[in-house]
C-alpha cells in the first residue's frame, strides 16, 4: 500500500483520465463515418484512433490541432473517402464539449483539499483552457505538449514536466488511465503511479495503444482513489 502522506503533488493525465475522451471521440467520428457509409464498431473506431493518433504524434512536433486533423484524414484513407475541410475539424471542434467522468469534479475537489494538483497532458494549451472550466478546480500546475513541444510517452515530456513543477520526484504521485502514455514512462523515471482502469469492464484497449506496465495502485475510478486515501 502506498504511503499517501509522503506525497505533496498529484499529477493527472487529463483526456481519458478526467475527461471521457472515448465518448467525445465517438460523438465526433460516428457521424463522420456514417455520412460516408462506413459500417464499423465503436471498439474498432477507438482502436483505429489509438493507432492514428500515436502515429501522428511521432517525429517532428506539430500541434494537437494538426494531430486531430491528421487522425480524421487517416480515417478517410483507411475507409476510402476524402474528408471535407469542415469534416477535418470535427474532432478539434468537439473537444471543448468532451465531458468529465461523473466522479471527476467531486474527486478533484476532495483531493485538492489535501494535495497540490497538476495536469500533464498531450494537448494544446488553449484547447485545455476550454476543458479546464469543466473540471471544477484550479490546478496548481498545468504542463501541456504545446509548451514542451513533445508528446507523452516520450521521457523528455516527463523530464521537462518534472523540472517545471519543481517538486521532488518522491513527493509526486502520477494518476492516469493510459499505461502506454503515462504509467510506463512515469515508472521508468521513478514516479509512483496510480492506474485508473476506466476500461476494466469492456473489451479491447480503446483509444490508447496497448502496453505493459506495473502501477503501484490500480483503481476503477477517481472515487475509489479518494476512498483509498481516506478523504
Amino acid at each position: 500500500m502506498l504511503d499517501f502522506d509522503r506525497f505533496e503533488l498529484l499529477t493527472f493525465d487529463c483526456y481519458g483520465t478526467l475527461i471521457d475522451w472515448e465518448a467525445g471521440i465517438l460523438s465526433a467520428l460516428r457521424p463522420l463515418l456514417q455520412a460516408h457509409a462506413v459500417d464499423i464498431s465503436e471498439n474498432a473506431i477507438l482502436e483505429l484512433y489509438a493507432r492514428f493518433e500515436s502515429a501522428a504524434e511521432m517525429g517532428e512536433y506539430r500541434s494537437y490541432r494538426k494531430v486531430l486533423r491528421q487522425v480524421v484524414d487517416d480515417f478517410g484513407r483507411e475507409s476510402g473517402f476524402t474528408p471535407t475541410a469542415a469534416e477535418r475539424l470535427c474532432l478539434v471542434e468537439s473537444l471543448a464539449a468532451w465531458p468529465p467522468f461523473e466522479d471527476t469534479v467531486v474527486s478533484l475537489r476532495k483531493l485538492h483539499s489535501r494535495y497540490q494538483l497538476g495536469i500533464f497532458s498531450n494537448i494544446d494549451a488553449d484547447l485545455f483552457e476550454s476543458t479546464a472550466t469543466q473540471l471544477g478546480v484550479d490546478f496548481d500546475h498545468v504542463v501541456t505538449a504545446s509548451r514542451l513541444r513533445t508528446y507523452k510517452p516520450a521521457s523528455e515530456f516527463f523530464q521537462r514536466a518534472l523540472a517545471e513543477v519543481g517538486v521532488a520526484t518522491n513527493r509526486i504521485l502520477h494518476v492516469a488511465q493510459s499505461l502506454h502514455h503515462d504509467i510506463a514512462p512515469a515508472r521508468e523515471l521513478g514516479l509512483c503511479t496510480v492506474w485508473v482502469d476506466r476500461r476494466r469492464d469492456r473489451e479491447g484497449f480503446g483509444a490508447t495503444p496497448p502496453a505493459q506496465a506495473a502501477p503501484d495502485l490500480i483503481v476503477p475510478d477517481l472515487g475509489a482513489l479518494v476512498n483509498v486515501m481516506g478523504l
